[in-house]
Order: C-alpha cells, then sequence, then structure tokens
C-alpha cells in the first residue's frame, strides 16, 4: 500500500467521519466500546426557546461535560449547579465512575472545584497568553 499526507485546509464532515470511523473500530476492538451517548438538559425560556443548557457524552464509564452555558441574565442563581447535581445524578444512573470536562480560566474553573472537582491537566497560555485551559475531574465514591 502506497500512502501519502495531503493537507486540507478546509476539511468537510466527511473527513472528519473518515478519520474517526477507524479510531471507533480500533477502540472496539481493544476495549469492546461502541460510540459515545449523547445527551443534553436544556435550559428553556417560557417560549420554549433554549437558552442554554448542558451537553454531554457517557464514553464507556465517564460523563464528559462538552457544553455548560447558563444565559447571562440567570448566572448566580444556582442553575449552573442545578445543571450539574442533574447531570451527575443520570452519570450514576449509567454506571459511570466519574465526570470530566475542560474549562479556561476565564470561564468557570471555581464553580467546578466548588462543586468537588479537582484539576488532573492544565495547559498554560491556551487559547492565548495569559489564560489556563484547565482539565476537571470529580470521581464518584464507591
Amino acid at each position: 500500500m502506497s500512502l501519502r499526507i495531503e493537507i486540507k485546509e478546509a476539511p468537510q464532515e466527511a473527513d472528519y467521519q473518515a478519520i474517526l470511523a477507524p479510531l471507533i473500530d480500533y477502540n472496539q476492538a481493544q476495549i469492546g466500546l461502541a460510540q459515545a451517548e449523547k445527551l443534553a438538559l436544556l435550559i428553556k425560556d417560557e417560549t420554549g426557546n433554549t437558552q442554554g443548557g448542558l451537553y454531554a457524552k457517557v464514553f464507556g464509564q465517564w460523563l464528559f461535560i462538552e457544553l455548560l452555558v447558563v444565559p447571562e441574565a440567570a448566572r448566580g442563581q444556582g442553575v449552573g449547579a442545578k445543571l450539574m447535581n442533574k447531570v451527575e445524578v443520570l452519570a450514576r444512573e449509567k454506571g459511570c465512575q466519574g465526570i470530566w470536562l475542560d474549562t479556561f480560566s476565564f470561564q468557570a474553573p471555581d464553580f467546578y472545584l466548588g462543586l468537588g472537582f479537582s484539576i488532573f491537566g492544565e495547559l498554560k497560555d491556551y487559547p492565548v497568553a495569559g489564560h489556563n485551559r484547565f482539565f476537571m475531574q470529580k470521581r464518584f465514591d464507591s
């Protein structure tokens, strides 16, 4: 087999899926896991429009929080904590051993620390100098 590397500066969804498919196959062969199970907790306004929420994926025995947004007008009122409590209940029901996420220094690391998360990794000066990206986890007691 002859292979070459091609740079594609505007990749399409099909390019992403072409790279992802063999990785999923390999992972399944190694640990028997299928694709991630997605879930969302939506914050709706009085007209039913989504104003924020939480988007997560369960893969193996971990729940990964990909997105968490509380509308600015609702910040500081416990809405974020309610979302996190609800997703923790869901994670436990699904047999997860914990939750992990990433956040930036200008976002909400203190919020997550206050909920019992710990930092397990930090990328300094990302996305720009003076800011950091934190990788956080909360393991459940067995």
